[in-house]
């Protein structure tokens, strides 16, 4: 039987990229220009989810992951160790306090807002750790369900968007210094994407800071894990170390000692804040309405309190120190 051209033109067709993707795929190329800030892609992101959708929102969750993985050892190409080191010790307080004081304060109000307490456990563990990395590294431990996990994920990466473009206008009208916005974003914004997008937007030293503190900070997901395994007495659930972190103390350890990465750093770094911003970018294109609607009101009202709980006494305490 011959071959029918209509037939061959319309599988041609089929296989042809569509106008949705390949607006979308310009506007993810945009975001590899210089001039399109984190928080602009963030914004540019949700524009394109509410009027045109994310034509790979299949793939997004496991191509932020990687790529904020990446982006984040790329920045340790940047950092000195002696100055990490310091950042690190400065945060360690702020860091035990507030972690606790948080999942302590998540548990109230998942008990008085009548939240699952898995969803609740896991929006506590998000705000108080590094967002949807210590989501996703906690829910195979409580064996929560998807639909737990994605209301958790949408609260997190709702108040996220909110902190990435309100974080250094409320630095700037405090007077922050580097130092200070940097403590502030790594213990008040919940994950490290956004973290990194403020804190580059105000500073290079705050980016510094904030990027250690933050994954000092996200080391805490794994005898938070084991905690979570005793209390919700989970049993056979694998805890997922994050490797990453450690492969972002090598890269700060190569750039200190070997004059060849600190020939590169910067090249390196620039690399990675682009990546960081294509994180962004495809953050925001998975916010579309329905994910922000699917979410409801008891969960973002858990998310809001725990976050201007944590948020508002860590700045005062940076003020007056």
């Amino acid at each position: 039987m011959k071959n029918n051209p209509l037939n061959n033109k319309k599988r041609i067709l089929d296989r042809s990229i569509t106008t949705r993707e390949l607006i979308f795929l310009l506007s993810l190329v945009c975001c590899l220009s210089p001039f399109i800030s984190p928080p602009l892609a963030l914004l540019f992101g949700i524009v394109i989810a509410q009027f045109i959708g994310h034509p790979y929102l299949h793939l997004n969750h496991k191509a932020t992951h990687l790529l904020l993985q990446i982006s984040v050892v790329g920045l340790g190409f940047g950092m000195n160790l002696g100055t990490a080191l310091k950042a690190g010790k400065d945060g360690v307080l702020f860091t035990v306090v507030s972690i606790f004081s948080i999942l302590i304060l998540g548990y109230i109000l998942g008990k008085v807002l009548k939240i699952n307490k898995e969803t609740s456990f896991l929006i506590s563990v998000g705000t108080a750790i590094c967002g949807g990395s210590a989501i996703a590294a906690v829910s195979p431990v409580i064996n929560a369900k998807e639909k737990q996990v994605s209301v958790a994920l949408g609260t997190i990466f709702i108040l996220n968007s909110i902190a990435l473009i309100l974080f250094p206008i409320v630095g700037h009208m405090l007077h922050l210094s580097q130092t200070q916005f940097g403590l502030w974003c790594a213990i008040a914004i919940q994950d490290t994407s956004s973290v990194v997008g403020a804190a580059s937007k105000y500073g290079n030293e705050a980016l510094q800071i904030a990027t250690t503190v933050k994954l000092t900070r996200a080391l805490w997901i794994i005898p938070i894990a084991f905690f979570s395994s005793v209390i919700f007495k989970s049993k056979n659930s694998k805890i997922k170390i994050p490797y990453f972190i450690g492969l972002f103390v090598v890269a700060i350890i190569l750039n200190t000692y070997v004059p060849f990465f600190q020939k590169i750093g910067s090249y390196i770094v620039y690399i990675s804040k682009t990546g960081m911003t294509l994180t962004l970018f495809l953050i925001g294109a998975g916010l579309s309405i329905k994910v922000l609607a699917s979410v409801g009101f008891k969960p973002i009202l858990q998310g809001v309190i725990l976050w201007v709980l944590l948020a508002v006494p860590a700045v005062l305490v940076l003020l007056f120190l």
